[in-house]
């Protein structure tokens, strides 16, 4: 599936791939506080730290804007899990040690997932399908060291829908420490919550 093109009227792609983090990171600051409709374009500008006039040269619309935004965090999430995982082990360490660097991005990136998952359903209809399979393929990732972990022997998992719930469980224990951070920051550490979520994953697969 492709990208949405995203016009521009500036040719230069490192000032178009400049200008377009300044708004990125701009937006995400505006989204956070007061959601996707409540901003406008103006703000978004203002933000950026250029004019109104300036941000339209790099986008057709405030949609556009989100979807930057949107597929920006799923490839920084992607580049930097990649970055963490260590190809050299195996089994379920390389299962835990993959769990773990992706529950560190996700920390590290909250307010980015926060405003993803909160704003995601104001994309336009062409550009969603697209950000869906970026969430798909991050899935996927998890899923294939899990299955590597049954083709070993490690896992007591044999049916297809076991295999790909708990990939999509991992997901969304990474998530939930965005989104209930209120009260999961007061309670555990990252590596607490992290090790409480592997060992409630694994009770009863591990064989």
């Amino acid at each position: 599936m492709r990208k949405k093109k995203v016009p521009s009227m500036v040719k230069d792609q490192q000032l178009i791939k400049k200008r377009r983090e300044q708004m990125i990171k701009g937006a995400v600051n505006l989204f956070k506080e007061k959601g996707f409709h409540r901003t406008t374009t103006r703000e978004i500008a203002k933000e950026s730290g250029f004019s109104i006039g300036t941000l339209y040269e790099y986008i057709g619309s405030k949609e556009d804007v989100l979807y930057l935004v949107c597929d920006s965090i799923y490839e920084e999430v992607s580049d930097r899990l990649k970055q963490y995982l260590d190809y050299n082990r195996s089994g379920i360490d390389r299962l835990k040690q993959a769990i773990t660097s992706y529950f560190k991005v996700v920390d590290e990136m909250e307010d980015e997932f926060l405003v993803m998952y909160q704003e995601a359903k104001s994309l336009p209809k062409e550009a969603l399908p697209y950000v869906l399979q970026k969430e798909n393929e991050m899935t996927a990732m998890i899923e294939s060291i899990v299955r590597d972990c049954i083709e070993e022997g490690l896992l007591d998992l044999k049916e297809e829908p076991e295999i790909k719930l708990l990939a999509h469980n991992i997901i969304v224990q990474g998530h939930m420490w965005t989104f209930r951070r209120w009260v999961l920051k007061k309670q555990y550490t990252l590596e607490q919550y992290t090790e409480l979520q592997i060992e409630q994953l694994f009770k009863g697969i591990i064989k």
